[in-house]
Formats: structure tokens, C-alpha cells, sequence
């Protein structure tokens, strides 16, 4: 055996270690059987006379300690949960399996349902953003939606979110700088939520306007060219964002009731997000009849442009007509025409056929053909 025969089999006894060491950890599973590969659970925090406990500590035994002192309760905020996610909390808060579908389902209609004071309420709700863009197209996507469902019992409150839209940790900061209002429980929080995602529909409202402007302004330009695609395509996003606020209403109208199951202090918070959809509904129908009375004028328009251009066709066609009316009838074989003998019956009839063709044009040109 030679001696770059042991060197080759030495060197591949060295790298087989690493190798196999590599191998296992490449292959072996990174997470236990059933856990999923992220975790749902964005925060989870336990508030105990309006003021968040200090310290980590899991749902189960969170919602444990409210339930002890008597004065607090759990607000559990989770992200696109999986359904095994989501089983392990309804088993720790008890929850029904109709407010689990509910929560797993994302694209619902905002809808409120309460089955009594000991039982879970499930309030849905419908976030909206407005999308940058710099100039507005036949594709530009101007609303982008998401969707918030709340789960509110009696010393708990869980957030489920689909979506990026609506984060909810500028709520949590914004709420826990409020004890007092947190001191009247879960509602408190599903207040805090509402009226944060309300609130971000009156700002889309309000750039959404000044789109309509900039569209009205180039859809009555001099040189306006288009456009229609832009305006259907605006109208659809506005449609979009109705299917959030509108349906909205009757929720917050229930909150807003004296009869409410919620406390009575925060009846008049819901009265006040009812009355902020109520506007935005408002103007969102308002935006739309607006887009339809452009889309109809701009269609108008375009039919007026397009008789312009037959017209136009129509009197250029006319001009060429007498032009080759003339060189055809001289373009003719026959042997026995008159003028055709003369010195200057060439230039006679060039001229005839330039002044012909001047008289039309002006003639056109004062009727508005040209």
C-alpha cells in the first residue's frame, strides 16, 4: 500500500467526526413534536387596579392571579395563532369553540356577540391602512385591511390580529398610561382598540380625499388622457374600506346602548368612536358619489374627445377627396378632354386643386372640424 493511500484515508477519517456531527444537527428536528415554529403570543400582561404587574409570567398563571385578587384581569395579545395554539388557550380561559372558530377565521364582518355576563363576548373588528404611493395608478393598492378580534370575558381579554396592519403595542403603551380608565376592566381595553383602529380610519379618510382631488384636477386637465382605469380602481379601494367601517356600526350602537354589558362609564367612550364611524361612513359614501359623478363626466369626456377625432378624420378625408376627385378625373385615358392641350393647364389645375383644398380647409376651421 502506498503512502498517499494511508494520507487519503487518514484525511477522510478526520473530516467523518464533523461530518457526521454536522449531519445530525442539520437533520435533527429543531423544535419537539406538536410546538409550532413560532410562537402566537406577542405580549400578555396582568393589570391589577389599572397598573400593569411587574414580572413574565405565563397566561395560565396569570389569569390565575386575577382570579384570586378579585380586581384584575389578563389582556393576552396573540398574532395568527394555529389551531393548536389557540386550543391550548381556550382550555386555560375556558372558552367556547364558537369564540375559537371566530378568532382563527380572519376576513369576518364586524360584528359583536354576547352571550350574557358570564360568558365570553366576541367583538370583531376590521383595521385599515392607507398605502403610501407617489402618484395614483390602474393597479396602485390604496387600503390595505386586517382584521382584530377580541375576546372579552369577565378578568380577561384576548386580541387575536390577522395581519400587519393594526398592531396593537402603541394601545397597550397608550392604555397602561391610563390606570383609571383600565381600572374598569376588559371593555376597557376592546374601548382602547376600537378607538385606535377608528382613528386610523379617519386618517385613510383624509388622504383618500386628497387623492380624489389630484384625480379631479387630472381627470378635467386640457390634456386630460385616460384616467378611467385610476377612478374604478380608487372605487374599488373605497369599497374595500366600507366593508370595514360600515358594518361597524350596529356594534358600537349595541356598546353605546344604555343597556350595554359593559360598564357604564365606558358607554360614553363607545358613543364617541360610534359617532367618529358615523362621519367616516358618511364620507366614504360621499367620496363614492363624488368618483361616480367624475367617472360619469370623465366617460363623457372621452366621447366627446372621440367625435372631435371623427371629426377631425372626417374633414382631412373630405380635403383629400376633392384633391383626388380632380387627379383622377385627369388621370382618366381619354383622348378628347378639354385643357389637355393647353400651355399651362398644368399649373392651372395644380392651383385649382391648392385653393380648393384651402377653401374646404378654412370652411372646417370655422365650423370647429379642425
Amino acid at each position: 500500500m502506498s503512502a498517499s493511500d494511508d494520507s487519503g484515508r487518514n484525511l477522510t477519517r478526520a473530516w467523518a467526526a464533523p461530518v457526521r456531527a454536522v449531519t445530525r444537527i442539520w437533520t435533527s428536528p429543531s423544535k419537539a413534536p406538536g410546538q409550532p415554529d413560532r410562537s402566537a403570543i406577542v405580549d400578555c400582561g396582568l393589570y391589577v387596579g389599572g397598573v400593569r404587574q411587574s414580572g413574565s409570567q405565563g397566561y395560565a398563571d396569570a389569569l390565575a392571579e386575577a382570579r384570586t385578587r378579585g380586581d384584575g384581569f389578563v389582556w393576552l395579545g396573540l398574532h395568527e395563532p394555529s389551531q393548536s395554539e389557540m386550543a391550548e388557550v381556550a382550555g386555560a380561559f375556558g372558552l367556547h369553540e364558537l369564540a375559537v372558530e371566530d378568532a382563527l377565521q380572519p376576513g369576518q364582518r364586524p360584528k359583536l356577540e354576547q352571550s350574557g355576563t358570564s360568558d365570553v363576548s366576541v367583538l370583531v373588528l376590521r383595521a385599515a391602512r392607507y398605502v403610501e404611493h407617489e402618484e395614483l395608478t390602474e393597479t396602485s393598492e390604496v387600503v390595505e385591511t386586517g382584521d382584530v378580534i377580541l375576546l372579552i370575558g369577565d378578568q380577561y381579554v384576548i386580541s387575536v390580529r390577522h395581519g400587519s396592519t393594526c398592531p396593537l403595542a402603541p394601545v397597550r403603551a397608550e392604555l397602561e398610561t391610563k390606570p383609571n380608565l383600565l381600572r374598569l376592566g376588559p371593555w376597557a381595553v376592546a374601548y382602547g382598540v376600537t378607538d385606535h383602529i377608528v382613528d386610523r380610519y379617519v386618517e385613510l379618510v383624509e388622504k383618500v380625499e386628497h387623492d380624489i382631488d389630484v384625480l379631479e384636477e387630472r381627470a378635467f386637465s386640457r390634456h386630460a388622457r385616460g384616467g378611467v382605469q385610476r377612478i374604478y380602481q380608487l372605487k374599488r379601494e373605497l369599497s374595500e374600506f366600507r366593508r370595514c367601517a360600515a358594518p361597524l356600526q350596529r356594534p358600537l350602537a349595541t356598546l353605546a346602548a344604555e343597556d350595554a354589558e359593559v360598564p357604564p362609564k365606558l358607554r360614553r367612550y363607545f358613543r364617541d368612536a360610534l359617532d367618529h364611524v358615523n362621519r367616516t361612513v358618511e364620507q366614504v359614501t360621499s367620496f363614492d358619489e363624488l368618483l361616480n359623478s367624475i367617472l360619469a363626466a370623465r366617460l363623457g369626456q372621452v366621447t366627446v374627445d372621440q367625435n372631435n377625432d371623427l371629426r377631425k378624420i372626417a374633414a382631412w378625408a373630405a380635403i383629400a377627396a376633392s384633391q383626388t376627385l380632380i387627379a383622377g378625373i385627369y388621370g382618366m385615358n381619354f383622348r378628347f378632354m378639354p385643357e389637355l392641350h393647353m400651355k399651362y393647364g398644368y399649373p392651372v389645375v395644380l392651383a385649382l386643386m391648392v385653393l380648393l383644398a384651402l377653401g374646404l380647409y378654412r370652411r372646417f376651421r370655422r365650423s370647429g372640424w379642425l
